[in-house]
């Protein structure tokens, strides 16, 4: 077993990292259900056309919350290599999240507003978003080699690591 801090505040860590990634995907989430409705209600956009869009430009508001306030702690030194996992991940997530929407759209013959929006922006985004958690963490925004030394979880809010 690593030595590092204890369970309890690796726990409270990773729950302080999760509310952040929360309140992030929050904002992104209202973007991206504004967007959707009105590119495929008001535009009349095809459907997974306007969940494309949607989520693209979600995933631009949520990489700046995210690198800014979520993981302002990690390391910053490979931009180029964050970004483009990131968006890597990103789209990932966005394949899953239309992904169920095609589903229910086309597979299930659900063709009304509610039902897509159900399918785009409750499911296909929670299994998204849960998927994009992992990733980001794990791969995009990596801890300091300081703190992966120390902890597998990431250093808590004011321990001096920004």
């Amino acid at each position: 077993m690593k030595e590092g801090r204890p369970l309890r505040d690796r726990v409270r860590g990773v729950a302080r990292e999760a509310a952040k990634f929360g309140t992030v995907g929050a904002f992104g989430f209202l973007v991206n259900v504004v967007v959707f409705n009105v590119c495929s209600q008001v535009l009349g956009l095809a459907p997974i056309r306007s969940g494309v869009i949607a989520t693209s430009a979600a995933i631009c508001t949520n990489y700046v919350g995210n690198r800014y306030w979520t993981y302002r702690h990690r390391d910053r030194s490979g931009r180029r290599r964050e970004i483009a996992l990131f968006v890597l991940f990103s789209c990932v997530g966005m394949v899953i999240e239309n992904g169920v929407l095609a589903l229910s759209h086309y597979g299930l013959g659900l063709t009304s507003p509610l039902a897509d929006n159900l399918a785009k922006n409750v499911i296909g985004l929670g299994m998204g978003s849960l998927f994009r958690f992992w990733s980001y963490r794990t791969w995009v925004f990596r801890r300091s080699g300081r703190a992966r030394e120390a902890s597998d979880e990431p250093l808590p809010v004011g321990s001096g690591a920004r």
